[in-house]
C-alpha cells in the first residue's frame, strides 16, 4: 500500500454464524469513508442490519479509531478491537479475506474494480459451499 489512507480499499464484514460476507469499495482508508461504506452496506442488507451485526471486531487501523462513528453507522452495540498482530482474533474476517484474494490478489489496483464486479465476487463467495457449514452456503444459512 502506498501513502497511508490514499488508495482505494475493500471493506469486508463477515457474519460469524452464517459466514455471509459483505464487501464495499472505500475510496480511501479514513474514518469518514469507512463509516460511509458501513452505512451503504446497512442500507443494502435486507432485514435489520443491527440484528445481524450486533458487534463489529476491527483491526487497529486508524480508519477504525472512531468507534462511536462506526457504532452509529452500523447501529450496532459495540466495536471491539483485536490486539496488534493477532489476526486470529478476527478469524472469520481473515478467512473471508483469504477467499476474496482468489479474485483480488495482493497488489491489485482496487481503483479499477467496479461495484458490479465486487458484487459478483460477493455473490460467488456467499454461494460457495463450505465445510464449516456442513457444505451449505452462506446464502443458504442466512435464509
Amino acid at each position: 500500500m502506498g501513502e497511508q489512507g490514499t488508495k482505494p480499499v475493500i471493506l469486508t464484514l463477515v457474519e460469524r454464524k452464517t459466514k455471509k460476507a459483505l464487501y464495499a469499495l472505500v475510496k480511501n482508508k479514513t474514518q469518514k469513508e469507512v463509516a460511509a461504506a458501513i452505512r451503504r452496506l446497512r442500507r443494502r442488507v435486507k432485514g435489520d442490519f443491527s440484528a445481524v451485526f450486533k458487534t463489529i471486531t476491527a483491526d487497529n487501523g486508524a480508519e477504525f479509531l472512531g468507534s462511536e462513528a462506526i457504532k452509529k453507522a452500523a447501529k450496532c452495540m459495540e466495536v471491539y478491537y483485536a490486539h496488534p498482530y493477532s489476526s486470529w482474533e478476527r478469524g472469520s474476517n481473515e478467512n473471508g479475506n483469504r477467499i476474496l484474494r482468489r479474485f483480488v490478489p495482493k497488489g491489485t489496483d482496487i481503483g479499477k474494480l467496479t461495484e458490479r464486479e465486487l458484487q459478483r465476487i460477493e455473490d460467488w463467495v456467499n454461494n460457495y459451499p463450505r465445510k464449516i457449514l456442513a457444505y451449505k452456503t452462506a446464502a443458504q444459512m442466512a435464509s
